[in-house]
């Protein structure tokens, strides 16, 4: 069997913890906070992230620099044939297509998988990924399944605050205005790897009960094959410390799915830079299989 390593990139929502854990490596997604350069969950924790949010500091995202990219591939490869690399959607970051481009010098040994996932639904293609490698598949075939389903998930996402969404000029400052007026919450989008919006609701309960139905929707009509088979997995994640008010959540969605299981995460900090504190999100996946 092939000495196959899985990495994805902390968008993922694994931990360095969860990774060692798991056996897959997770590269850190770089942060500038007032200028001065963090990586999530190394030298920038989620806490941190989200104290710094609160306190009004500038926060941008960035994509990994290829240094450290390839300085990651190389410290894996030391003991691993190849790598299936899995990082966020080509739709919301260029740092796939970097990844494919670098991927070009290792001769065969590095394999981009762009399956357009993010959060909770990347952390599942993850998850396949170690299973097919254990059953002893090769690594282009393990990143060619990958990319066939790629269109097998969806996230609905909402938000407690419109002020970020303002200041990343998804919407204006007179919609955000009458928004927090009105206590309006959007519910977003993620299929194929694009962020759009979905649905304008009016408070927090309202937005949930939009994405159950969204979710219940999605597995009746668009993966019904597949959710009939047993393929198809749910996920929950939130952003921000308040563990309760995911808790809340997921009790939730257990009522309104039962029998099912649910993995939770936290929406990974180059989501949640946009979006801010209290986001709630709800997910499906297909769980790929050899």
């Amino acid at each position: 069997m092939a000495n196959i390593a899985i990495v994805t990139d902390s968008n993922s929502g694994i931990s360095q913890k969860e990774a060692k854990e798991l056996g897959v490596w997770v590269l850190p997604m770089p942060f500038y906070v007032n200028g001065t350069l963090y990586f999530e969950d190394i030298t920038l924790t989620q806490a941190e992230f989200y104290e710094y949010l609160a306190q009004g500091a500038e926060i941008s995202t960035s994509q990994p620099a290829p240094g450290d990219v390839m300085d990651l591939w190389d410290t894996v490869l030391k003991d691993h044939e190849e790598i299936v690399y899995i990082p966020m959607s080509s739709g919301l970051s260029s740092s796939c297509e970097t990844a494919s481009m670098l991927a070009a010098d290792y001769h065969g040994r590095v394999h981009v998988v762009n399956n357009r996932r993010i959060s909770v639904t990347q952390r599942q293609a993850v998850i396949d990924a170690l299973e097919m490698a254990a059953l002893g598949m090769e690594a282009p075939s393990i990143k060619q399944r990958l990319e066939e389903t790629q269109y097998d998930s969806s996230i609905y996402i909402t938000v407690e605050t419109l002020k970020y969404l303002k200041k990343g000029g998804r919407i204006t400052p007179a919609a955000a205005a009458l928004g927090t007026v009105l206590n309006l919450k959007p519910v977003l989008q993620i299929q194929g790897g694009k962020l759009d919006a979905y649905a304008k609701t009016r408070g927090m309960k309202a937005a949930r009960k939009v994405m159950v139905e969204a979710i219940q929707k999605d597995l009746k009509e668009r993966f019904s094959d597949l959710y009939q088979k047993g393929e198809m997995r749910l996920g929950i994640a939130y952003s921000g410390v308040d563990l309760e008010l995911a808790k809340d959540w997921k009790r939730q969605l257990s009522q309104a799915f039962p029998g099912h299981t649910f993995d939770m995460a936290p929406l990974s900090l180059s989501i949640s830079c946009h979006i801010g504190a209290g986001a709630l999100a709800v997910a499906c996946t297909r769980h790929v299989r050899q």
